[in-house]
């Protein structure tokens, strides 16, 4: 095949994929994409940060891979969290001309179409009929499972266009042998390198999945073709070894990074997430669920701002029915029955552990006690197994586009070559067409009054706007609403602002390990000033102490509290006013109201913190008045309160 009749087909299939993913974000690029997306807060927020700091990183001549700038002063290692490093860096010259925000968006929009493009690349090796790969690729690049995460910047799942091509070289070294083993080895290396740097996790799912369609495929040629397995070993093992030899010599150290360097994680990832409980449930395949508590708290503390979606798992019944019948009626078809099995293997490896929904064994139970595994989230197995699905439907609408014409060759009307030739494309193609709907549309249910994706401006408290970029060198800030409360909107306020100051807090698993430190009840006091006010410990002496001890070791220089009404809602916490107060007893000193923030200076010397009662402390923050005016105010009604006591 020429050259060109290869690569048109590609641009034809890349085109129409990169078309219906600007429909789906379609409210993002008619708008401001600089300055709007999904929304600049929950883990959006987190990656609009992990896709800044690669650039501010390159530019600035320190590490890609580990900060301060987020959780100052133990900093985080991006190796060992979702940071997607391999797309900041890819994307860099993106954030230094337009800001992380397009960035985030130029990779929420390729991520669909780069799956999709290498489904596409997969099928077109094994299918006949170009229409056929496309819904491959249409499957897999906008399944829920890459949908679902994409709404909340999951880029680590969402970027799904490694697994498909470390497929075809699979293919490549251990059934078709057409190139040589070295650089398919090399290539195949490289791939598995990259995946590393888009996320460790679907590089641990690849791996055992892998490694299951490995055993299936040597074990039936072991069985069937001994000879045929034999004359192929040779050639597989010289490139599964240089692929072994390239991954390995390129991954010592950043596999060293994430498992030892500075600030990484062990243990569970998630101390508070029991290994398991984030599986899928068979009932979820076929059926969806209310997602009304879903939209209401997203929209509340920070996450997608339309109607939530969740169900990654969903395959619909017209998929199942399609995969199933098409393994029966072309049951010879090996590529059918592996990636059958594979499918059906990588939906058992989703269940959830909770005994109350599956209180039959599942094969999590077991992989849940390997230390690096146990941290993989079941339901994250999913993408491979629209992978799987992909593959079989492409093979199925080919199968069923070259059967229904061979049988209108034979047994269709008579007449002029010319027409029954027209005849049989025409019925075979839409024989095929009817296939892919019955596959197709029943999963359109998961977005429905979804498309396009809903998109907010991302706006920043007047003080990040106005005085946080003039900041001098070396301020570490605590910013309200907190992020240990689940409120991550300061993360996208510091990304916007180029990293002009350090964060005591930040978002992602590196929060939950902090919980366990010295530092664990400062955090709960910060929590509950965000989220839920807990009476009991709220106004207690003990709980400013703790805040001011996490201050202090921290190293903040800076406590920020805005104080705008107008702001969206995932942007001012619940309890403004208690914060306040806390932030002004730990400290010990009122702020200043600085571009509609309480802001507090922090000397390394500071004042004692405030002696004030319970009584007196829930009085001020519970029924003084909250302006942003003159007196009385609750830093007045603190520090009065103090005084007279």
């Amino acid at each position: 095949m020429a050259p060109s009749h290869r690569v048109r087909p590609l641009l034809l299939a890349a085109g129409a994929y990169l078309v219906l993913s600007v429909v789906v974000w379609w409210d993002v690029w008619s708008s401001h994409p600089t300055s709007t997306t999904t929304c600049g807060c929950g883990d959006s927020s987190l990656f609009t940060w992990f896709l800044e700091w690669p650039a501010y990183a390159i530019s600035h001549g320190v590490s890609p891979l580990y900060s301060t700038a987020m959780f100052h002063p133990t900093g985080v290692n991006l190796l060992s969290n979702t940071s997607v490093v391999a797309i900041g860096m890819v994307l860099a010259p993106v954030t230094w001309l337009f800001g992380p925000v397009a960035t985030l968006n130029v990779a929420l929009t390729l991520s669909p179409v780069l799956s999709a493009l290498a489904m596409f690349v997969l099928l077109r090796r094994w299918v006949s009929w170009m229409p056929a790969a496309f819904v491959g690729g249409l499957l897999y690049g906008f399944s829920p499972v890459i949908v679902v995460n994409l709404i909340d910047a999951h880029l680590m799942v969402a970027m799904a266009a490694i697994p498909p091509l470390v497929v075809v070289c699979l293919d490549e070294l251990l059934i078709r042998q057409r190139r040589r083993a070295v650089p398919v080895g090399v290539v195949l290396g490289l791939l598995i390198v990259v995946q590393l740097f888009v996320g460790t996790e679907i590089l641990t799912i690849m791996v055992i999945v892998g490694l299951i369609g490995g055993v299936l495929v040597v074990g039936y040629a072991a069985i069937r073709h001994p000879a045929e397995l034999r004359a192929r070993a040779c050639h597989a093992a010289i490139g599964l070894g240089v692929a072994t030899l390239v991954a390995g010599a390129l991954l010592v150290y950043p596999v060293w990074f994430a498992l030892a360097g500075p600030a990484h994680l062990s243990g569970l990832v998630w101390p508070t997430l029991a290994p398991g409980i984030d599986g899928i449930t068979l009932s979820g395949l076929v059926r969806l669920n209310s997602t009304a508590t879903e939209t209401v708290l997203a929209h509340r503390i920070g996450g997608y701002q339309g109607v939530a979606l969740h169900q990654a798992d969903f395959l619909g019944t017209g998929l199942i029915v399609v995969a199933v019948v098409g393994n029966l009626v072309w049951r010879r078809d090996r590529r059918l029955w592996l990636f059958g099995t594979l499918a059906a293997a990588s939906i058992s490896l989703s269940l959830t552990t909770v005994a109350q929904v599956n209180p039959f064994w599942v094969p999590w139970r077991a992989l849940s006690r390997i230390p690096i595994v146990r941290n993989v989230l079941p339901d994250r197995f999913m993408a491979m197994t629209f992978l799987c699905v992909a593959i079989v439907l492409g093979v199925i609408v080919d199968r069923t586009h070259e059967s229904v014409g061979r049988l209108v060759r034979t047994a269709g009307p008579r007449g002029r070559p010319r027409h029954r030739a027209m005849w049989r494309r025409a019925l075979g193609a839409g024989a095929a067409v009817a296939v892919a709907a019955v596959a197709l549309v029943p999963m359109t249910e998961v977005a429905k009054g979804n498309v396009p994706l809903a998109a907010r401006p991302v706006t920043l408290p007047r003080w990040f706007e106005a005085v946080a970029p003039h900041l001098p060198p070396r301020q570490v800030v605590l910013a309200y609403p907190s992020t240990f409360g689940g409120f991550q909107s300061s993360l996208t306020w510091q990304a916007v602002d180029r990293m002009s100051f350090a964060l005591a807090e930040g978002g992602g698993p590196g929060g939950a390990h902090l919980q366990v430190g010295a530092s664990r009840a400062g955090i709960s006091a910060l929590s509950n000033a965000t989220f839920i006010l807990d009476p009991s410990t709220a106004y207690a002496p003990s709980t400013i102490a703790a805040v001011r001890h996490a201050l202090r070791s921290w190293g903040v220089t800076i406590v920020v509290v805005p104080d705008q009404p107008e702001l969206p809602p995932y942007e001012q916490g619940l309890h403004t006013s208690y914060a306040v107060g806390l932030i002004t007893a730990a400290v010990g000193a009122p702020p200043r109201f600085v571009a509609r923030a309480w802001t507090w200076r922090l000397a390394r010397d500071q004042r004692p913190p405030l002696r004030i009662d319970a009584h007196a402390f829930r009085s001020c923050v519970g029924t003084a008045a909250f302006p942003a005016g003159p007196p009385p105010t609750v830093p007045d009604c603190m520090m009065a309160a103090a005084t007279s006591q």
